[in-house]
């Protein structure tokens, strides 16, 4: 069996496992602490703790393979989808996904689950 390394382990989850040169991220949301008020704020957010746990593990976002977004309420897919566009880079989108999920707490509008190559 291949070498599974885990980063930023806690007792419940890590937030980076890299296995056969493939980097699964946990869910990132759009804030834990004063969350943004806005979908377009709380992507922003999120995909900038994407981008930074993307780097850690030694990727980028040009290598993600595939993505699976949830939204609070599909009225803010637009607005979603409006920050996500300009941050894909042109002719590298990934397999995607999203669909209308209840949230872990009221105030979080939006969450994506990450898997990427290794560089």
């Amino acid at each position: 069996m291949s070498e599974i390394t885990r980063m930023e382990t806690a007792q419940r989850m890590s937030k980076i496992v890299i296995h056969n040169n493939t980097v699964y991220l946990c869910g990132q949301v759009g804030g834990v602490v004063d969350v943004p008020s806005t979908i377009t704020e709380q992507t922003e957010t999120m995909l900038a703790r994407v981008d930074a746990l993307l780097e850690q593990a030694g990727s980028g976002r040009d290598l993600i393979l595939s993505a699976t977004i949830y939204v609070r309420d599909m009225k803010d897919f637009a607005g979603m989808n409006s920050v996500w566009d300009s941050w894909v880079p042109e002719g590298q989108a990934p397999a995607r996904a999203c669909v209308e999920a209840r949230m872990a707490r009221p105030d979080l509008l939006v969450e994506v689950s990450v898997i990427a190559a290794v560089r």
